[in-house]
């Protein structure tokens, strides 16, 4: 039996997938809006979804909408942000009871359905463009958002990284937008992009739960209705292999105790590639879990890191080299770091790495589809990247990749950016009074 039952329909507008299963007693419905990330768009686009959930043409206000919410036996809705490869996704997410649970047998799906429906497609206005008291108090929570960036000293490394190691490429633009072009936005501005993100944006909308595709097919058709017609799916963006010539070196120097080393990889393998399974199970190997070459060889074996660990941005094919470290050790940390990577080159990758990375992969994926949320990030997966992998081929794949599958994957990494975030004063990257 299939771990998922997902299936998909496409009617004017959008795509509806569905997943059947009685497993939980909430629905989980996803809208995710789908456009490539761009510089003229990107700070209007990470403030728009706030504004559209801050209230409807029936509800308002953002407690008018929330107080909605409550009547539908508590039902939450959310937003988020992301990036993946070079698309800037905008996500409404709403858990509801799944009224077959209920005694009063409300149709809390289709209530459900249709106030989503609402703020994608009916959002609060005023003279034709968003309320303007709505628009500064978004705009104030997304500065704010931005700035704490700065705060988070490993996230702000990762975004230099990004942006040191991108240049040119639209993946260098921070999904949360320019903090300089927030105040420049009116209502008006934001309120035509809203127009051109019900044009040209490709929705894809997911219902979880004990329901009825079909059902949800007919009620989608019923509450999603699209004044204009709306653009072709778009194509899916292929990404560019870059080549290196030279590892680039940036130096960052700011009043921190702990350094903050990051460094980007190209790998030239995607999601969507044939050899995607060994490329997760080498950054299994490499960083990805506390069994690791760089958790067991930088952090516990040399003692110089406080954490040790690689990504992998699988739209991207790029892998991330997270460390925090003293900023005496930097060069030590840099050479250990690559000599991890040249191991596995050489083949020196034992048995025991390569079972327990599986066994972990699997365990991440499965724990990961056992989620509702969680199961449609995995499916939004193909849409993303065009290409189509169940939930059994990707367990049974990675079962199958061996050794050398490994080796060879990594043998085709490159370190592109090291990215060091030092303490300014002596070599310990203490303050000097």
């Amino acid at each position: 039996m299939a771990y998922v039952q997902h299936r998909m329909t496409e009617i004017p507008g959008m795509r509806i997938h569905s997943v059947e299963t009685k497993k939980y007693k909430t629905n989980t419905i996803v809208l995710q809006l789908k456009n490539l990330i761009k510089e003229d768009s990107v700070t209007k686009r990470a403030l728009l979804p706030y504004v559209m959930q801050s209230g409807t043409k029936k509800y308002p206000s953002s407690k008018q909408l929330r107080g909605a919410l409550d009547d539908l036996y508590g039902a939450t809705l959310n937003v988020d942000l992301s990036k993946k490869g070079n698309y800037q996704i905008i996500s409404f997410r709403m858990d509801i009871a799944n009224e077959k649970f209920l005694s009063d047998q409300s149709k809390l799906l289709d209530q459900g359905i249709a106030l989503l429906a609402d703020v994608l497609l009916r959002p609060v206005t005023e003279n034709g463009a968003f309320k303007e008291d709505i628009v500064s108090k978004e705009k104030r929570s997304l500065k704010q958002q931005i700035e704490s960036i700065y705060d988070d000293k490993m996230r702000y490394a990762n975004k230099r990284l990004i942006e040191e190691m991108f240049k040119g490429d639209p993946y260098h633009l921070n999904v949360y937008g320019n903090e300089n072009k927030v105040d420049q936005i009116t209502p008006q501005d934001l309120y035509a992009y809203y127009q051109e993100v019900l044009a040209n944006d490709e929705f894809d909308f997911y219902v979880v739960g004990d329901i009825s595709h079909d059902e949800i097919v007919n009620k989608a058709k019923q509450f999603f209705v699209f004044n204009e017609k709306r653009a072709a799916g778009q194509s899916i963006e292929k990404n560019e292999a870059v080549e290196v010539t030279k590892v680039n070196e940036v130096i960052e120097e700011q009043d921190v105790q702990q350094g903050k080393l990051h460094m980007g990889l190209r790998t030239y393998t995607t999601y969507a590639d044939p050899d995607y399974l060994a490329l997760q199970v080498c950054n299994g190997i490499f960083g990805g879990f506390s069994h690791s070459k760089l958790f067991i060889n930088v952090r516990e074996k040399h003692s110089l890191a406080y954490y040790a660990a690689s990504r992998f941005e699988s739209h991207k094919g790029s892998i991330f080299v997270m460390s925090g470290i003293e900023t005496a050790n930097y060069e030590k940390t840099v050479s250990i770091i690559k000599e991890q990577l040249e191991d596995m080159r050489n083949g020196n990758i034992t048995d025991d790495e390569m079972a327990k990375t599986k066994a972990m992969i699997k365990n991440q994926i499965l724990e990961t589809v056992d989620d509702a949320a969680g199961l449609v990030e995995v499916l939004y997966h193909q849409i993303i990247s065009g290409y189509e992998r169940s939930i059994e081929e990707w367990i049974n794949g990675i079962d199958r990749v061996t050794k050398d599958e490994v080796v060879e994957v990594a043998k085709k990494i490159k370190l592109d950016t090291i990215y060091f975030l030092k303490g300014r004063g002596n070599e310990n990257g203490t303050k000097t009074v």
